[in-house]
This record gives structure tokens, C-alpha cells and sequence, in this order.
């Protein structure tokens, strides 16, 4: 394919004009004078054969045709920028967009992303922070970690390991918790599964006539919901995998064994989604340290 010559100085004095609506200011960005940036606007507008600032007395003002040519030009240099940027000590960092429910994150994955780092140095890891409702396509990811089944539409999904869920509280509550019965005297702290407190009851040998109600605040995140199991708000139910620090200090405890599996944790991307390079360093590294920690 043969592009057509592309005056590019021209196009990038435009603009910064377009942005400034200023030859002066966009002289001062490009550190050229006032006369280049117009001189080499005029030689675009002869390009094109239309004229694309109305020259007023104080500043420029867009025309139609000037409005049209800015975004196409903005996106084609921000996105060059951008591809710029990745270039470090004479390596391209690849991008790598991951997505992950919020307790995952913070329990299980940040406290390794050094080894990852170490291994990969060049990889430009962008990791955000979801509830398990998440767009891969929509939020441009291209690994989602979830909690759940495994079973999400249009999506391939690897399991990592499960997540048993266990009662934990605040030592002081803990204290007073003798027998698995005795939780459903205090306030139950729920996600938005409503077989979690009743699967645990029952693991926990309790016949369905003496459960108790659940009944309290609903959260959509673990975390948040054991934030406030230790600061006191009542009992939570939660992967306790995911809250080894906090258990290690003594801010929450768990006072029973019991625990009872409504999920775990999954690697998901598009099925529609060709694996890259770095998705698959990521996948590989990602189950090597599962692996090797089941092991022990």
C-alpha cells in the first residue's frame, strides 16, 4: 500500500492551533515561531482548498471544515504519543489490561505483583478494581479475574483455585462465640448471594429448622465487608484465603473450621480475544504461582 504524502508539520500545527485557538500559544508548544505555525496552517488550507480558522481580531475561530479535521488528528497523535511512551531503555513495554474483583486484588494478587514485575519488566501492567460485574469488551480488559462458577457468557474462563468461605469477626465478638449456633445471635453481614449464611449453617451441622434469619446489611465486596466485620458491625463470611494479613495481626478472627465453597476464583477473557504474547506471560506466570503455593 502506498500512503499519499502527508504534510505532517502542517497537520501538526493545525492542531495545536485548534486546541489553543492561538498561533502565538501554539508556537510557544511546537517551539517555532508564530509565523511558521501560520505559515505552514495556510499551506494545509491550500492542501485541502478550504480555509479552516476564521482569523478574528483577538484569536481563531474553528470553521466547519476545521472542526471536522481536529478529532481525527487529535486521536491519530494522541494515540502515536502514546504508542511513544511505551518505549523504555530501548525496550517497547507492552500493555497488559487486567481487571479483577477488589478482594482478589488486594488479598491474593498485589502482595506477588513484585515477582511478577522481576520476571516481566517490560510488561506495562494496568490492573483496575471490580465487584464481579464486569464488560470485558466494554472496559477493554484483557483478563478479567473473577469469583463465581465459571460460567460467563461469550467468555473463556480457567479456574485458579477456590475460595472457602469461613466466619470472621472482631476478637471481641469472637470471644463470645462458643458454638456455630451462637452466630446467628449476632448481625450477619451478607454479599449479594443469598446461599452463602445458610450454606455455612449447614455445613456447620445445623438442621434448616434451627437456622437462624439472615438477616443485615448487604455489601457487594468482601472486602468491604470484612472492614467492617473488624471494626465491629457484626459477623462476616468471607474467602478467608483472601484475609491472611488482618488474620495474622489479630484484627479479625476465625473462630470456627468450618467452611463451605460457593466458588473460585477465575482467569476470564473474550472468547472472540486472540491470546498475545504478554496475555499469555501473564496466564503462565499467574498459574506457576498458584501452583507452586499449592504445593507448598
Amino acid at each position: 500500500m502506498v500512503r499519499p504524502y502527508l504534510p505532517l508539520n502542517a497537520l501538526r500545527a493545525f492542531e495545536a492551533s485548534a486546541r489553543h485557538l492561538s498561533f502565538t500559544r501554539a508556537a510557544i508548544e511546537l517551539c517555532v515561531t508564530q509565523a511558521a505555525v501560520s505559515h505552514q496552517v495556510k499551506l494545509l488550507e491550500e492542501r485541502l482548498g478550504a480555509s479552516l480558522f476564521h482569523r478574528l481580531p483577538r484569536g481563531l475561530a474553528l470553521t466547519d471544515e476545521g472542526r471536522a479535521l481536529l478529532p481525527t488528528l487529535e486521536e491519530a497523535f494522541d494515540r502515536i504519543g502514546g504508542l511513544l511512551d511505551q518505549f523504555e531503555d530501548g525496550r517497547f513495554r507492552e500493555v497488559l489490561t487486567v481487571g479483577a474483583v477488589g478482594t482478589f486484588a488486594v488479598g491474593w494478587l498485589l502482595p506477588r505483583l513484585s515477582r511478577f514485575r522481576e520476571a516481566h519488566p517490560f510488561v506495562d501492567l494496568r490492573l483496575s478494581t471490580n465487584n464481579n460485574r464486569v464488560d470485558i469488551a466494554a472496559e477493554g480488559l484483557d483478563y478479567a479475574i473473577r469469583f463465581g462458577d465459571g460460567a460467563w457468557h461469550g467468555t473463556d474462563a480457567v479456574r485458579l483455585f477456590d475460595a472457602p468461605l469461613s466466619v470472621l469477626c472482631a476478637p471481641e465478638i469472637a470471644g463470645r462465640l462458643r458454638e456455630p449456633i451462637d452466630v446467628g445471635r449476632e448481625t450477619l453481614l451478607r454479599s449479594y448471594r443469598s446461599d452463602e449464611w445458610p450454606g455455612w449453617f449447614a455445613a456447620a451441622g445445623i438442621e434448616p429448622s434451627a437456622m437462624p434469619p439472615v438477616k443485615g446489611p448487604v455489601f457487594d465486596s468482601s472486602s468491604l465487608m470484612v472492614e467492617a466485620a473488624i471494626q465491629g458491625a457484626g459477623v462476616a463470611l468471607a474467602p478467608v484465603a483472601m484475609f491472611r494479613r488482618p488474620l495474622a495481626v489479630g484484627l479479625i478472627e476465625q473462630p470456627f473450621a468450618v467452611t463451605v465453597c460457593r466458588g473460585a476464583y477465575w482467569l476470564t477473557s473474550l472468547k472472540s480475544r486472540p491470546e498475545t504474547p504478554t496475555m499469555r506471560a501473564f496466564r503462565d506466570w499467574l498459574f506457576a504461582i498458584v501452583a507452586e503455593e499449592a504445593a507448598g
